[in-house]
């Protein structure tokens, strides 16, 4: 994940989705967030589980959350890049190449220390 200052994340705060404990609300079990980056395309990014979570569907859980939002705001594409590509796979998301998205979708990617060797893999669903 890359760094966030403090201003990008009050400025992208209601992209957000948290899962919490639902026996110890205080114990935050995994995020993601769902990023609209043009009237008919929007990132899911940002997923992160727990180590104590992992294996227990908190991660399917966020996503479909995120795809659900994207639904009512009749977005027709949700894209992921990530080092994990089976995990959106079942989730019914396609590898594509990087290239097919537009440009503007690599805005945050020049702060990454990997952007000129980048070895995530993309993602699509068509919805």
């Amino acid at each position: 994940m890359l760094p966030r200052s403090l201003n990008e994340i009050y400025e992208n705060l209601r992209d957000y989705a948290v899962m919490v404990n639902a026996s110890a609300p205080d114990t935050i079990l995994g995020c993601c967030a769902l990023h609209v980056t043009w009237n008919d395309l929007a990132e899911i990014k940002s997923l992160a589980v727990s180590e104590a979570a992992q294996g227990r569907g908190v991660g399917r859980q966020l996503v479909e959350h995120c795809v659900a939002e994207a639904r009512e705001l009749m977005i027709s594409r949700v894209f992921a890049l990530s080092y994990k590509p089976g995990f959106f796979e079942k989730l019914g998301f396609v590898r594509i190449d990087k290239e097919q998205l537009p440009r503007k979708i690599w805005g945050e990617c020049v702060n990454c220390s990997k952007f000129m060797e980048c070895d995530e893999t993309c993602l699509i669903k068509q919805l």
